[in-house]
């Protein structure tokens, strides 16, 4: 039994972007897929302007992201930061303000929490 957190910091300008991108939903989705296994998944900084992409039908992703979204928020500061706040509010994603604004990572740590980014 484990407890993981993926955030997801990569933004969407490159490959490599994608690359953590795809692999931090693809953890979530083995975390998920385990039996007592507990995972938040947190798109925070660039990675709440993944939002938008993951919600088209047409993204390559966007099967992936269905597959993990339930457990999906992002950092509600870093929405409006990055221009995402109407895609994040369409999607009806959670928002995260715990700490001034952003997700509290303390928190998850006090929650035994691992904590992976990407």
């Amino acid at each position: 039994m484990a407890n993981a957190a993926i955030v997801i910091l990569a933004g969407t300008e490159s490959h490599a972007d994608t690359g953590r991108l795809v692999n931090g939903l693809e953890a979530a989705k083995e975390f998920e897929e385990t039996e007592g296994d507990e995972v938040e998944i947190i798109f925070d900084g660039a990675g709440t302007e993944w939002i938008p992409e993951l919600e088209d039908e047409d993204s390559d992703y966007h099967e992936l992201y269905q597959a993990v979204s339930d457990d999906a928020a992002v950092c509600d500061f870093c929405a409006g930061a990055f221009g995402v706040d109407d895609a994040v509010d369409d999607a009806g994603v959670v928002r995260l303000d715990d700490h001034d604004g952003h997700p509290s990572i303390r928190s998850l740590v006090d929650d035994d929490y691992e904590i992976i980014t990407f």
